[in-house]
């Protein structure tokens, strides 16, 4: 009797391992992968995946099954298992990171029924009066001297068309553009020879950018990810 209870006592010892064994190889199966940023250029990243170095431009997916989403100096954003994660340079992802929380900034429509607002152009401040209908940052020649713009010199002479008659410009890239919370880096601007515009004009090269809703009352802008 004692023989056989100590043969069942084992017998259930080895199931118990075998149900061990299996548990712990699917938790290994569905275990989030380890995944490291380790280079980043403008539109790619190279990452490490599990330990293996995969170099991924925009769209492609690793045969992990990361994607690529967007990626330029600063942060790679990947997108792992449906979600996107944002990785800095040499940071470890995980997959159960939240997904990054988007930037956003409201303008109030003032008296005059027009979007203006503060915030800055290569780290100097500005006050912005929000153009849709302009295709780059736009403003006059004093503005840019006082933000230090050598348009002569940098730019690209150009010719804009305003409301009034065809202004000779200079085509120029601002390294930062921030309104709020959100900076964009290498937005295209133009600085006109003349006084205009009186302000500086926040056009589609920065709000094109972006996400925007306006309710007629409220624009809120929004950082794409």
């Amino acid at each position: 009797m004692g023989y056989r209870y100590s043969e069942y006592l084992m017998t259930l010892s080895r199931k118990f391992l075998l149900v061990t064994a299996l548990f712990a190889a699917a938790t290994a199966a569905f275990a989030a992968p380890d995944i490291r940023v380790v280079g980043l250029f403008k539109d790619r990243a190279v990452v490490t995946i599990d330990g293996r170095q995969r170099i991924l431009r925009i769209g492609e997916t690793s045969p992990e099954g990361v994607r690529l989403l967007s990626a330029d100096s600063e942060a790679a954003v990947l997108e792992v298992d449906g979600k996107p994660i944002r990785g800095t340079l040499d940071g470890r992802v995980s997959a159960h990171s939240k997904p990054p929380v988007s930037q956003a900034v409201q303008i109030m429509r003032n008296n005059s029924g027009m979007y203006s607002t503060v915030g800055s152009i290569n780290g100097l401040p500005v006050t912005f009066l929000v153009d849709t209908g302009a295709t780059q940052v736009a403003m006059n020649a004093a503005a840019a001297r006082r933000l230090g713009i050598d348009y002569r010199v940098v730019g690209n002479p150009t010719a804009v068309t305003t409301a009034s008659q065809v202004e000779r410009a200079w085509a120029v890239k601002l390294d930062t553009v921030k309104v709020g919370e959100i900076m964009l880096r290498n937005v295209d601007g133009v600085v006109l020879e003349g006084p205009q515009p009186a302000k500086v004009l926040l056009g589609m090269s920065y709000l094109g950018r972006l996400e925007i809703t306006n309710d007629g009352r409220l624009m809120t802008l929004r950082k794409k990810y």
